[in-house]
């Protein structure tokens, strides 16, 4: 692909972090933003809301969708899919950032969390890939982009998960 310029991306997780960054980044280009992610109402430690980054795209020029998704629901990733091609006609780009991580050991892992794990980095990437597939292939410049959590390697992080 050449050129983000008219193109509609979708990021998932993009409220702060990579998925803002990478919504930024597509903006500059051109691309139409669907700002997709669960915050919709600031956080106390963590700053970002779908609303605040598409009002950064959309203050420098950019067009933006702020939509609200759960990516563990695929109703929910349905209406992100309906919202989009109803507001820009298609979808060129997938970008799949939602994600979650809990660097701990087996024996302190429940399963509630590992669950999470597995539906927001594995599963949602598979269904937010079949629910936009059909647009993608009307595309001539369709990709997916899977991200996974960030591993830092660093010993620090898993000195005390060593058997």
């Amino acid at each position: 692909m050449s050129s983000l310029k008219g193109k509609t991306v979708v990021i998932t997780g993009a409220s702060r972090g990579i998925g803002q960054a990478i919504a930024l980044r597509c903006a500059m280009d051109g691309a139409n933003i669907v700002v997709a992610a669960k915050t919709v109402e600031p956080h106390p430690k963590l700053p970002g809301t779908i609303h605040s980054v598409a009002e950064e795209i959309t203050s420098k020029g950019g067009k933006a969708l702020p939509v609200q998704v759960d990516v563990r629901d695929e109703k929910s990733i349905e209406t992100m899919i309906e919202q989009t091609v109803s507001q820009f006609g298609g979808i060129d780009v997938l970008v799949n950032n939602a994600g979650a991580i809990r660097l701990s050991s087996a024996e302190n892992t429940p399963i509630k969390r590992f669950d999470l794990m597995h539906q927001v980095n594995t599963r949602a990437a598979l269904t937010c890939s079949l629910c936009a597939l059909p647009y993608l292939e009307k595309s001539d410049s369709a990709h997916i982009l899977n991200l996974s959590p960030p591993i830092n390697l660093s010993p620090k992080w898993f000195k005390d998960y060593t058997p």
